[in-house]
């Protein structure tokens, strides 16, 4: 390691030297910075080379995804994104992604789509095919633009078309 070193130290003075460097031109310059940058993590004692380190937000409550989890059945219904449930949670959005899978086994995304296909099949279940409703515009409501992709979705989590669903 310490000849690698020396080698690259040699190798970018080079790159620094004479009347016209050859650091002076941007893509030169930006691989020299590549190639200390690797050469540093390669000859230094670090942890980003150990497979026990772990990247991210460090240590997120259980009550983080408590607060993610209630903003989300209560707004499941609205257009929300990953950050407003991050904001309502008070974390940032990699904090509430490592949250989820630490303390809720899917992600926040995951669950969002869990609830919303949830709130269709409460809807289907009140629905009421002779007042007009459809599987089509329910699924429209809670957020599947493709009914193809809402049934397979319904299928898989409840064992049957929503359309039995709908009509029961």
């Amino acid at each position: 390691m310490g000849q690698h070193w020396l080698h690259t130290l040699s190798y970018l003075s080079r790159m620094c030297a004479g009347p016209g460097p050859a650091i002076g031109h941007p893509l030169l310059r930006a691989a020299a910075v590549d190639t200390a940058a690797a050469a540093v993590l390669a000859v230094f004692p670090n942890t980003t080379m150990t497979l026990d380190y772990t990247p991210g937000p460090g240590r997120v409550p259980p009550a983080t995804v408590r607060r993610a989890v209630a903003y989300i059945d209560a707004h499941a219904d609205q257009p929300i994104t990953i950050e407003d449930i991050a904001t309502a949670a008070g974390v940032s959005v990699r904090g509430l992604q490592a949250a989820f899978t630490r303390h809720g086994d899917t992600t926040p995304t995951g669950y969002l789509r869990r609830a919303r296909l949830h709130g269709a099949h409460r809807d289907l279940q009140s629905g009421d095919p002779t007042r007009g409703d459809t599987v089509a515009a329910i699924a429209r409501r809670w957020g599947y633009a493709n009914p193809g992709r809402f049934a397979v979705d319904y299928r898989t989590a409840y064992g049957q078309p929503p359309h039995h669903t709908l009509r029961t």
